[in-house]
């Protein structure tokens, strides 16, 4: 689909604009969720990290902004044209602005909860869950930058695992009989939804890259709201 945008968007100054402003939302992204996570790891210090990441996290909003008015601006001057296209586009471009919400809730459990992980049997999925994402960020900015189709399969692939990865441990949590600290306990299940969330929205724009258009906002779990 995204082979189509290019073609499409490239004779459009203004919405090839805004095809570059989706990538930039991604890799502000792909920068949050790892700094985010360095500090969930106590690999940098909070406050190190707080001003820029919500820097990042209102540079996307304007992003979003912008690829808003962009695409009403190619359609009122072109009305008609491209329509599911700049359609799919703002779509895609929420899912990229809610990643970096969702990158800001890692960072607050992380700032907020200092006092170690110590259940190898949640923390080894969540570590395992990170560095995928972490991979998927790379893999998504490259898909939607290049209209790279086998990478964001490869993404759909991850998310789906990691989503599935996600509700087991929270499963498990609930039904966990041996003691686990309640603070830690909360951490485990708000990482594990938060990770599930930032897959979920990278996989509704791989879905927009591989160009089933007609199942975005369709990838999120049954119950999740539309977020």
């Amino acid at each position: 689909m995204f082979r189509q945008l290019y073609t499409a968007l490239t004779s459009e100054n203004t919405l090839d604009q805004a095809f570059e402003d989706l990538t930039a939302m991604l890799e502000h992204g792909e920068w949050m969720f790892a700094r985010a996570n360095d500090v969930l790891y106590s690999t940098v210090p909070a406050d190190e990290v707080r001003q820029p990441l919500y820097d990042r996290d209102r540079a996307i909003n304007e992003l979003e902004r912008s690829i808003r008015r962009k695409v009403l601006r190619h359609l009122t001057v072109n009305p008609g044209h491209d329509v599911a296209i700049c359609l799919a586009l703002m779509s895609v471009a929420k899912d990229a602005e809610r990643i970096g919400d969702y990158c800001k809730n890692v960072f607050e459990v992380g700032s907020l909860y200092s006092e170690g992980f110590h259940v190898p049997r949640y923390q080894g999925p969540l570590d395992g869950m990170a560095e995928q994402m972490g991979r998927m960020f790379g893999m998504m900015v490259s898909a939607t930058r290049d209209s790279d189709e086998a990478k964001a399969r490869q993404v759909l692939s991850m998310a789906r695992g990691i989503r599935a990865q996600g509700d087991h441990l929270i499963e498990e949590l609930f039904k966990d009989d041996q003691q686990v600290a309640f603070h830690e306990a909360v951490a485990y299940s708000l990482l594990a939804r938060h990770y599930k969330r930032v897959a979920s929205h990278l996989a509704n724009i791989a879905t927009a890259v591989v160009g089933q258009l007609e199942d975005l906002d369709f990838y999120h779990e049954e119950g999740d709201e539309a977020e």
